[in-house]
């Protein structure tokens, strides 16, 4: 898998390559600002960009504005958002802007290496990642969607981790049968209809982060 990485600070952006390197990947080339990442998207063509929210000039939300213009003009190539902040709005404009091949994780994850592959890959592969830590704290700070069940909410905050049915009924010990029923209950109750130009899991997990950030 070949990766690139914008990011700023130079020891983290190092430690970044030389971690993903170690683990097998391709890491094509790492740069410190936008510019440089949008070039070495082109250039290189990657299967993911790892990218920092903060970067210069402003060190505002460079990397979501980078984000946005890779989804649009290289669709094919995910992007894993770091940041070093717990916050839901930055988490939410990404999954809108993009709601697929897209990440959102804490640079606090980033020394648990299997934690940082298992994103990068899951983005690799089309899904979205949020990182558990937005799920937890939104969940104490909200109460639940009231139509929800405590089970339907557990399996959609693991969903809003990025989880596969599977790893739902592992986490939970369900079989496949009850976790699908608990989404299926979830889009229901939810109003999300199957639609082809429509990602359910996402619309869910969007609504489930607004109602717990407004």
């Amino acid at each position: 898998m070949r990766v690139v990485i914008a990011e700023d600070e130079a020891l983290l952006r190092e430690g970044l390559a030389r971690l993903l390197a170690d683990a097998g990947l391709d890491v094509a080339s790492s740069v410190g600002d936008p510019a440089g990442l949008l070039r070495a998207v082109v250039s290189y063509e990657p299967d993911v960009a790892i990218v920092d929210i903060r970067m210069p000039p402003t060190h505002t939300d460079e990397g979501l504005v980078a984000a946005a213009e890779i989804h649009r003009a290289h669709p094919g190539t995910g992007v894993l958002v770091l940041s070093h902040h717990v916050d839901s709005a930055y988490a939410m404009r990404l999954l809108q802007e993009a709601p697929q091949r897209a990440g959102y994780l804490l640079k606090d994850r980033v020394a648990d290496v299997s934690a940082l592959l298992d994103a990068v890959h899951r983005v690799a592969a089309g899904d979205c990642v949020v990182d558990p830590s937005i799920v937890s704290r939104l969940f104490a700070r909200r109460r639940a969607l009231d139509e929800l069940s405590r089970r339907e909410l557990e399996v959609l905050a693991l969903v809003a981790e990025g989880r596969s049915n599977q790893a739902i009924c592992d986490r939970l010990f369900l079989s496949t049968k009850t976790v699908e029923g608990h989404i299926r209950q979830i889009f229901l109750k939810l109003g999300l209809r199957d639609a082809p130009e429509d990602h359910r899991r996402v619309l869910a997990v969007l609504t489930y982060l607004r109602s717990r950030d407004g």
